[in-house]
């Protein structure tokens, strides 16, 4: 294993410094450190986060490795500075017995670029009728921990009581995508002033808010872990507020594409823009922002949502919901945040794998620690070219915008999965 003597590195923001990775981990930091035999990299003006963590992740195989597959996504996510993914279960087959995560998992370690944690169904096939095999996909090789039906609502309050109750067993999480179906039936976009013009059926934001405010009640009765997949709706942080006062084990996220895109986008008809839950109105965005920061909300997670050309470049009510996000989510946050280090940090690295129990991510550069780590240069600015993308779509919301920020290098156990922003694999 190649020693990396990294000089003159800012360490989540600090005063520079250098970083001696051998073995996997942090050797040594300090200044004017040396290591004959260790490769040296100028790391001059850079950033050195922890290693990013994504919540929620499409990788999209099996089944449809026309829009992705585990290798490209999992090179996608190196690029954009992540060293672990949580891969979401609406597979084909769905990710809802022992032996479909079994093989996500043993798909990412054969990619070796970023450690993928298989998400597992809460009920059979995603149909929202009987639970799924939680216990096996705990038990094994993956070591399942969150259980969701991304795409789908656990919309029956019984069958999410008894998943929660089941999965506090091994203090596992059930991540819920809130939306009650009954009150998005046919829906295209954001129900609001945009949609009336447009005559598109409406998803109103009470269908989140909703499904949240009851989900966190039966967590609280039950003392169990939830978690909220892509928040969308100033009214959903004034419920996850409401409940974390009072002490609920609830977490949630917040999507790039919901901090910075708003419903205007869906005049132009194109449907890289759909996305579930759709993109919201100016006043959401703010409100979104303002949790990120006060950690109402506490991570950011892409939703990586690869789809393929016919899924995508076709009329608006046909299209396929979700955008792609690996590569560009760190650009995002820095957009929105500014050069807020410690809390980017937090935000997309530490609170995510705290989350997720992956107890060798999230942790800041130091002696000892594993060396899962990405260094960001935060002078440069790069225009986002589909075509250049890793992913094997190209539906990103972000064509030929200027951005800021760029991955120089990503390290997984001390390996290097990018060096000079180019994949190594």
């Amino acid at each position: 294993m190649t020693a990396y003597l990294i000089r003159n590195v800012s360490v989540v923001g600090g005063a520079p410094t250098d970083l001696l990775i051998r073995d996997g981990v942090v050797a040594e930091t300090g200044a004017g450190l040396t290591a004959p035999d260790a490769t040296v990299l100028d790391a001059t003006g850079l950033v050195a986060l922890p290693g990013l963590v994504d919540l929620h992740t499409h990788l999209r195989e099996p089944g449809r490795e026309d829009a992705e597959t585990v290798e490209s996504g999992s090179r996608a996510a190196a690029l954009g500075g992540y060293t672990a993914v949580c891969a979401m279960a609406n597979t084909s087959p769905v990710a809802d017995t022992a032996g479909v995560v079994e093989q996500v998992w043993r798909l990412g370690r054969e990619a070796g670029l970023v450690d993928v944690q298989p998400i597992g169904a809460v009920t059979v096939g995603l149909a929202g009728e009987r639970l799924a095999e939680l216990g096996a996909m705990a038990d094994s090789a993956a070591r399942v921990r969150i259980f969701s039906d991304d795409g789908h609502c656990v919309a029956d309050p019984k069958l999410m009581r008894r998943a929660l109750e089941y999965v506090k067993a091994f203090d596992g999480v059930v991540a819920q995508h809130a939306e009650e179906p009954r009150l998005t039936e046919g829906a295209q976009m954001h129900e609001g002033e945009v949609s009336t013009r447009l005559g598109l059926t409406g998803w109103p934001a009470v269908a989140e808010e909703a499904i949240i405010a009851r989900d966190v009640l039966l967590a609280e009765h039950v003392g169990s872990r939830l978690h909220i997949c892509h928040v969308s709706t100033a009214g959903s942080v004034e419920v996850l507020r409401h409940a974390k006062a009072r002490g609920v084990k609830v977490t949630a996220e917040v999507t790039p594409h919901h901090l910075l895109l708003t419903d205007e986008k869906a005049i132009t008809y194109d449907p890289v823009y759909k996305v579930n839950p759709p993109l919201r109105t100016a006043a959401d965005v703010a409100a979104l922002r303002a949790a990120l920061a006060e950690g109402v909300i506490d991570i950011v997670a892409t939703d990586h949502a690869p789809h393929a050309v016919e899924d995508k470049e076709c009329e608006w009510a046909y299209a396929r919901p979700g955008m792609l996000g690996l590569e560009t989510a760190l650009s995002i946050a820095l957009d929105v945040l500014g050069p807020q280090w410690d809390l980017i940090a937090e935000r997309m690295s530490r609170a995510p794998a705290r989350i997720a129990g992956l107890d060798s991510h999230g942790l800041d550069p130091a002696p000892g620690v594993p060396a899962n780590l990405t260094l960001v240069d935060p002078a440069a600015r790069r225009v986002i070219e589909p075509a250049e993308l890793a992913s094997r779509s190209r539906n990103t919301p972000y064509a030929r915008m200027t951005l800021p920020g760029r991955i120089v290098a990503t390290f997984l156990r001390g390996e290097p999965t990018v060096l000079d922003g180019k994949a190594v694999k």
